[in-house]
């Protein structure tokens, strides 16, 4: 409850200070509107629709592609931990292209696919399966070698071995990088939908796009704060429980949730 006190009295000391800036007069409404505008386009937006509809459309874009590039992250991860070979390729590859923002796929992406889904779901998989490489890799050889030696001890090995006891206990580091590769897919579909306008669906991005257009900041960013609370929601609801758990479970930093 205190925590909850604490953070309530701090956004509202932002708004407060984001009020007071507005009405210094150093910034146009136009550029800066007051919290008040933002709150007012929110909600009309919630009561017309156009915000939820728009937010499912990004939702359901974000969900497919998120987990087209959890299934192809986690394997390639998984093989590249086994090979100092793959990781100075497979590896190497995915730790570069992590570092490529997002917006350079959309290019590609319209010249692939054209104005449709697919490029959407393209960026979308680009921005997410490298960082699950990564963190898989990274996972699976940073579980203490007593893990494998007991395994062997006991006679498991080959896949057993891998599904049994080398993936399980790399799950607490498999989880923190779904995380960032949910953060990396939120941020390639933004880009990859302000840049390609497609008449399957209209999603946050484009309502950024649109606000941009004409100039209605309030528009812009109400659609961020809703972003924002997006993030923050499936950060508590889908991470921070199975880290937590996952970190107790195997006696590893219980404090990096």
């Amino acid at each position: 409850m205190k925590r909850v006190l604490v953070a309530l009295l701090f956004f509202a000391a932002l708004g407060i200070l984001w009020e007071l800036a507005v009405r210094s007069g150093r910034w146009s409404a136009v550029l800066l509107p007051s919290p008040l505008y933002v709150a007012e386009y929110i909600w009309g937006a919630l009561l017309d629709g156009s915000l939820p509809e728009a937010a499912w459309v990004t939702l359901k874009r974000l969900l497919i592609g998120y987990a087209a590039g959890v299934i192809i992250g986690l394997p390639l991860g998984l093989l590249t931990s086994t090979s100092r070979t793959l990781e100075d390729t497979i590896g190497a590859l995915a730790l570069g292209l992590q570092t490529l923002p997002s917006v350079c796929w959309v290019p590609l992406a319209l010249i692939w696919f054209g104005q449709t889904e697919g490029a959407m779901l393209f960026v979308v998989v680009m921005g997410t399966v490298w960082s699950v490489i990564i963190a898989t890799d990274n996972g699976a050889r940073n579980i203490p070698p007593i893990y494998a030696r007991a395994a062997r001890t006991m006679g498991s090995e080959g896949f057993h071995k891998w599904t049994r006891v080398i993936l399980p206990a790399s799950l607490p580091f498999l989880v923190s990088g779904m995380k960032q590769g949910w953060a990396f897919a939120w941020r390639s579909l933004m880009a990859a939908e302000i840049y390609v306008s497609i008449l399957t669906g209209f999603g946050l991005g484009h309502l950024l796009h649109y606000g941009r257009e004409l100039n209605a900041m309030e528009q812009v960013i109400g659609v961020m704060i809703v972003i924002v609370l997006i993030g923050l929601l499936a950060d508590r609801v889908l991470f921070s429980p199975w880290e937590r758990f996952l970190h107790r479970r195997w006696g590893t930093n219980a404090n990096a949730s």
